[in-house]
């Protein structure tokens, strides 16, 4: 403490001595040099200051465009400049500068809205130079698909492991069942299930089992999280003159379910028909994604700007675990050999002919419906791992070297991600690339995350309005 006061005082004392010596110019000298400084400093801080206000100013003009584009259908152009006007004011707290609209510009029939602002933000150090203020100006410029004609195509992955319980709650009741035993993919099969296996039978498929056991499975899960976006469309478009919705499964090619139509009942209709092929009551034998997206590019065609029923804006809700597979796949020319046992069973084997095939889709085939103008946004119901299953272990827990990603799928890593890393941990990856943008995509494992995943997406598409400027 004494050295610290010391030091201070030997300063102190120094400085005292330059400014009060009067032999030379150096008290001049000093008070010259001190002038510019102060304005250096000074420019600083205002001009900081200034590019505070300027980015408030600009995140109020945004806000107020985001706010009345929601109503270019339903208000005239002079409303709509009032309700910006009204915003930008309520919103902008100007602490001390001055700054107002400027200019504003609603196009309805191309729903886009283009404002400026611009004002002035007063200095304080930079008044010694006579520079009372710092103009400031922004402009910003929007568009939103939320008012604009359009398809929304909902594509459901029906592969086997789409059939996996929803909760790991479920996945230890179903393994854990005499009766049945697996907690992967266990009821895809049609036969019935017996008691114990191999005694009378209780049900007529496991699908029937598992419902009665009151299970929900994935893809239960999955038209739940429809229901949601159904919900949102119907709130979205009252008179149903909008927005159409159109139901897919995605399995060796895209299934039809239902053609874009203006009408939710419908489309709930089919969520709860077994007979539609959505339901848990069935599943495909593969999951082809190269074949299935080229077959969705042909059903949706090219995208419009959204200005009428006849060129429509096109949004491709994809819900999926990501996995390129077929059951074929997994258990043609395996080599029997066991290599780890767990709990008594065989939890990996030798060699598989096919395994390598087993891998991530190809982003690159997601090229096939965002090329033709359509936004991909995509679920990944997270694959969750199945460490007691032999086929998850030979494929998916396996490494990207190891599969036939780049050979025969056309992949290509993403740059900076090693070869080592697993199949299973490549997942998200390749299906961030697929979606049109980061905020796009969106993984979830839970039932809840699921559920309110798909109409997190709907609604991220549909408030979302492209700020152009």
């Amino acid at each position: 403490m004494r050295l610290g006061f010391g030091f201070l005082w030997h300063i102190g004392g120094r400085t005292a001595a330059i400014l009060g010596d009067r032999s030379g110019n150096v008290a001049i000298t000093l008070a010259v040099c001190l002038v510019p400084m102060i304005l250096a400093v000074g420019a600083s801080l205002d001009y900081t200051r200034a590019y505070n206000v300027q980015s408030k100013m600009q995140s109020d003009l945004d806000a107020a465009l985001v706010a009345a584009i929601k109503q270019i259908d339903e208000y005239d152009e002079d409303k709509l400049v009032k309700k910006i006007e009204n915003w930008f004011d309520a919103q902008s707290d100007k602490s001390g500068s001055t700054y107002d609209l400027t200019e504003i510009k609603v196009d309805k029939d191309g729903h886009t809205i283009r404002a400026s602002a611009s004002g002035t933000v007063p200095t304080t150090l930079m008044t010694l130079a006579n520079i009372n203020s710092v103009p400031v100006g922004v402009v910003s410029a929007i568009e939103g698909p939320a008012t604009s004609h359009l398809e929304v195509y909902i594509v459901l992955d029906k592969s086997p492991s789409m059939l996996l319980a929803a909760t790991p709650e479920g996945q230890v009741q179903l393994r854990a069942d005499a009766n049945i035993n697996c907690e992967f993919a266990c009821h895809s099969t049609g036969d019935p299930v017996k008691e114990n296996k191999t005694g009378p039978q209780i049900a007529k498929t496991y699908y029937d089992y598992i419902k009665g056991l009151g299970v929900k499975l994935r893809t239960d899960v999955a038209l739940d999280a429809v229901e949601e976006v159904l919900d949102m469309i119907d709130k979205a478009d009252e008179d149903h003159k909008r927005i159409k919705v159109g139901l897919y499964g995605l399995g060796e090619t895209i299934t039809e379910v239902l053609a874009p139509t203006y009408s939710t009942s419908t489309a709930r209709k089919k969520l709860s028909d077994d007979g539609s092929g959505l339901t848990s009551a069935t599943s495909t034998v593969s999951t082809d994604f190269d074949t299935a997206l080229a077959a969705l590019q042909k059903r949706a065609g090219k995208a419009g700007d959204g200005t009428s029923a006849n060129s429509p804006l096109k949004l491709v809700l994809l819900l999926t675990d990501g996995v390129q597979s077929h059951r074929d796949w997994v258990i043609t020319g395996v080599n029997w050999t066991c290599l780890e046992y767990k709990y008594g069973t065989c939890i990996r084997f030798k060699s598989g002919a096919k395994w390598g095939l087993v891998t991530p889709l190809n982003p690159n085939w997601c090229g096939y419906l965002k090329d033709n103008g359509a936004t991909l946004a995509v679920l990944y119901t997270e694959y969750l791992e199945v460490p007691l299953d032999w086929g998850y272990n030979a494929t998916l827990d396996s490494s990207m070297s190891s599969s036939k990603w780049t050979s025969t799928w056309g992949g290509k890593l993403r740059s900076g991600v090693s070869s080592s890393t697993s199949r299973h941990d490549y997942i998200p990856i390749a299906l961030q690339d697929c979606a049109s943008s980061a905020d796009l995509y969106i993984p979830a494992a839970s039932e809840e995350e699921i559920v309110a995943g798909l109409s997190t997406l709907f609604k991220q598409y549909l408030t979302s309005v492209r700020l152009t400027q």
